[in-house]
């Protein structure tokens, strides 16, 4: 016992610490306890800390081993977004300050079931709707990287959480890149799981019952390495509730083991939208460097895809759709704006349930686009987003007629262009992955996404492990 590992080790050294008698759960909950305490009052990433509850639940860990139970994650201890339930734990959505729901979502109780010790919420923007974090209840987020930029959203404090070491794992939510974006912001690992293959039951906003003809958004995991998430995911995989009854989720594995064998798709750049130069620079030298080992790689996109302009158009119009009725005059401003998806967005909001039938036709058409595709290809590699992590701007849901700005190589660009690369995999529920990819001349984390095929979430997982252990991937930021 008292060995005194590093909180930056991987969620899978510690689960070999714990197995082995190195460290007890006990010890393990203090040393993670100990780092939120030095640490989070400069980041504000964990909102919510349950100490007492996180001890009791790793003594109790250590009791079972010592009985010679044997969960998968017995003792680990974790952070989780503040929108997914935690029984007897705050789950504000940035908004409602006292709200603490009776049961845990599914995902939270497989997870606990396999052992996990919960320590406390992480911070979002208000109703997990923003691509920074902070909200009025909890204040601002900020980036480990530099404090005086954003960890992302809407699952930034998850990535600020685990990139300052307060925890080995996180689960967050991705609606467009709420989990990828952060993750990207962050130099850390998220994954966008394939869309029916876990529960999304549980999320605050959201309802708990499931919802069949709800599209787009889901719940998955984020860590500091690739075989992390794939751990995570293990555990938390499975069908809906009601369905579980005969359904099993038996994914395929990884499609190949050797990153030379890979086929990899090169998103081609689009006109009309600025990508930041040293992410376009880190996506060609990943393809270059993925050549030099023999993969097979070229700029191609599905079919259909072209600009990109009638995807996002669908996006908007499913977005419109899911996000509740228009409020008063909403829809007059919209029409009357600049926005150049307004139009998408209107009939989204106002449209009838034949005309969100239609929405889903469309989809489908997406999702056969992206079936053909993946005949010739194993992964698309697309910018996670448009931007690096930048400057803290007011926090506030987005919207349409949002009139906050990016700069982008010294070319201003609409604040909301960061759902355009996000909603690649969203639309049509791929699974997609984040990893990092080296970092900017300011010392900034570069992201990247791996998008793959549905339900062939291990395939994005694995190949992101293999960038991994080739070129690199998570690095402690300066100072912690």
């Amino acid at each position: 016992m008292h060995v005194e590992p590093s909180t930056f080790a991987s969620a899978t050294e510690m689960l070999y610490a714990l197995r082995g008698k190195k460290i007890s759960a006990v010890e393990l909950i203090e040393l993670h306890l100990q780092q939120i305490e030095r640490y989070n009052p400069q980041l504000n990433a964990v909102v919510t800390l349950e100490a007492e509850m996180a001890r009791k639940a790793a003594f109790d860990a250590d009791q079972a081993r010592a009985r010679g139970e044997a969960k998968p994650l017995l003792g680990l201890p974790v952070t989780v977004k503040d929108c997914i339930d935690v029984a007897g734990m705050k789950c504000t959505g940035g908004v409602v300050p006292d709200r603490v729901p009776e049961r845990d979502a599914p995902i939270i109780a497989k997870a606990r079931a396999a052992g996990i010790v919960f320590m406390g919420k992480t911070n979002v923007p208000p109703w997990a709707a923003d691509c920074q974090s902070g909200n009025e209840l909890f204040g601002v987020a900020n980036n480990p990287w530099d404090q005086t930029r954003t960890p992302g959203g809407s699952s930034g404090g998850s990535a600020a959480a685990l990139a300052s070491g307060m925890t080995p794992l996180e689960f967050g939510g991705d609606f467009a890149g709420s989990i990828r974006v952060p993750a990207a912001f962050c130099g850390v690992y998220g994954h966008r799981p394939s869309e029916s293959a876990l529960s999304t039951i549980g999320h605050f906003p959201g309802k708990n019952v499931p919802l069949p003809g709800t599209v787009m958004p889901v719940m998955g995991p984020m860590a500091r390495s690739a075989e992390d998430l794939r751990l995570a995911f293990d555990v938390v995989a499975g069908p809906e509730i009601g369905e579980d009854v005969a359904w099993r989720l038996e994914l395929p594995p990884a499609r190949h083991q050797r990153l030379q064998d890979f086929r990899v798709a090169m998103m081609p750049p689009v006109d009309w939208l600025p990508v930041d130069h040293e992410i376009v620079q880190a996506q060609t030298e990943l393809g270059e460097a993925l050549r030099r080992l023999g993969a097979t790689v070229k700029t191609v996109q599905p079919e259909g895809f072209d600009d990109l302009c009638d995807h996002h158009s669908l996006a908007v119009s499913l977005m419109a759709a899911l996000t509740g009725p228009p409020e008063k005059g909403e829809l007059e401003q919209i029409a009357e704006s600049s926005y150049p998806f307004s139009d998408a967005y209107v009939r989204g909001k106002e449209g009838s349930a034949d005309s969100y039938f239609g929405l889903l036709y469309q989809r489908e058409m997406v999702r056969q686009a992206y079936r053909a595709f993946f005949h010739s290809w194993d992964v698309l590699i697309t910018p996670a987003n448009v931007v690096n992590a930048f400057p803290h701007q007011e926090i506030r849901p987005i919207s349409p007629l949002d009139t906050r700005t990016l700069v982008i190589d010294d070319q201003t660009v609409p604040y909301w262009y960061q759902d355009i690369y996000a909603v690649l995999s969203n639309v049509s529920g791929q699974p997609a992955t984040a990893f990092p990819v080296g970092q900017t001349q300011l010392g900034l984390p570069i992201g990247l996404q791996a998008i793959g095929p549905y339900l062939e979430d291990y395939t994005p997982i694995h190949f992101a492990g293999l960038v991994e252990q080739e070129f690199g991937g998570f690095h402690k930021p300066a100072g912690f």
